[in-house]
């Protein structure tokens, strides 16, 4: 067996570029930033305005709160379903904006309470998020970020269409 096989190699351990503190100050830094951006939007365009057949800021802030609830759930325990009706992604948004502000906010706490459940490892670890995609528990939290960044950025365009000057991006 020559000496550079992948039996015999060793791979240099990376260093750790961010704590997993620092990673849950990270989410939650985007999550203060979202919750402003809907704070931002006047309460009858949150749930009507769109542009270009888009989904409404409601709709898709729904999108996150469905994702990130038992996103963090399967982070912790291994549980992807969508068990609660509330939290199913598909679930229509509260009548008003508080109440979906108020819904944000308990989903932030939900986070805050799992979050010092989780084993380190477990990041490295692969499993099918949601019974349907399969990646390491790192990436899949990473992708519930990138999700967030996203629809956040399409409330920015509603807000800047509706003449609302959105929230400073940076500040988080």
């Amino acid at each position: 067996m020559e000496a550079n096989s992948l039996e015999t190699k060793e791979v240099a351990q990376s260093p750790t570029l961010l704590s997993t503190d620092a990673l849950l100050e990270h989410w939650q830094g985007h999550r203060k930033l979202t919750r402003r951006v809907i704070e931002a939007f006047p309460e009858d365009q949150f749930y009507t305005f769109s542009i270009g057949g888009m989904r409404t800021f409601a709709q898709l802030t729904m999108e996150i709160v469905g994702l990130a609830a038992p996103g963090i759930r399967g982070i912790t325990y291994g549980d992807w379903t969508f068990s609660e009706p509330v939290l199913d992604h598909s679930t229509p948004a509260p009548t008003t904006k508080q109440e979906v502000l108020n819904l944000w906010d308990l989903v932030t706490e939900y986070i805050e309470t799992l979050w010092p459940q989780i084993d380190p490892n477990r990041f490295y670890e692969t499993e099918a998020a949601f019974g349907m995609y399969e990646n390491t528990i790192l990436n899949t939290l990473l992708y519930l970020i990138d999700n967030e960044i996203h629809h956040r950025a399409q409330g920015y365009v509603y807000l800047r269409a509706l003449g609302v000057e959105p929230p400073a991006f940076w500040d988080r």
